[in-house]
């Protein structure tokens, strides 16, 4: 998965700490800093980002002010508001035109860390199938947050959210069972690393294993999602 973003924000040493802060998740690409509104729509009409961090003060214009257009010219990009603005108004109109999150400054690292990855979260959950049911519609949503929270802190050492949704949506797509092999291979990771997580989706009853046997008749253990 490779996200191009755009940073919009009037001081360039924010914009730096923001490009440095994406810099840590590989997925993520900056193709482009803007420090006005004008700036903005130029890069976003160049590059068709996927995602646009926004500011709300600019100085010819305020970040709101643009999401019409950005709406109207950019249907599918996804924005996450960073501003010190804390008028509710501001807040309306940003939930209003389908804004992913807003953060409010001075943002601290964990809490734009949180953020980011659960934009990649979910953009990885959107990008895995075409049908959806209500169990995966209340995901996107963030209707089943508050279990998500839980899970993520008692997940054990060495079981983070991203990697197990990974795991189970690779499960989700197949209905012959995979290898611990198989599903490395799918989700770049090594064969130790997949059965780690293939096993606790076992302990925690939302996958099974049967043991088949090859051509050669080597016995080989395959994970199903339950």
């Amino acid at each position: 998965m490779n996200i191009r973003a755009v940073i919009a924000e009037d001081d360039f040493r924010v914009a730096a700490i923001h490009e440095k802060f994406l810099g840590n998740f590989k997925e993520i690409e900056v193709v482009g800093k803007a420090l006005n509104g004008k700036d903005t729509i130029e890069l976003l009409e160049e590059h068709d980002p996927d995602l646009l961090l926004l500011d709300v003060y600019m100085p010819d214009q305020l970040g709101t002010e643009l999401l019409p257009t950005i709406r109207k010219q950019f249907p599918h990009i996804d924005i996450i508001m960073i501003t010190a603005a804390t008028d509710k108004d501001i807040l309306l109109k940003a939930l209003n035109y389908g804004v992913e999150q807003y953060l409010i400054k001075p943002v601290k690292m964990e809490t734009f860390h949180q953020t980011i990855e659960e934009y990649l979260q979910k953009s990885q959950l959107l990008k895995s199938r075409q049908e959806v049911d209500q169990e995966f519609v209340n995901r996107i949503f963030n209707k089943a947050a508050a279990t998500t929270a839980a899970r993520e802190t008692t997940l054990p050492k060495g079981i983070d959210e991203i990697t197990l949704v990974k795991v189970t949506e690779v499960l989700e797509s197949s209905s012959s069972g995979l290898s611990a092999e198989q599903v490395s291979e799918q989700i770049g990771a090594s064969r130790t690393t997949a059965r780690r997580y293939l096993e606790y989706l076992i302990t925690v009853k939302q996958c099974k294993a049967e043991v088949v046997y090859g051509v050669v008749g080597r016995p080989e253990r395959r994970y199903y999602k339950v």
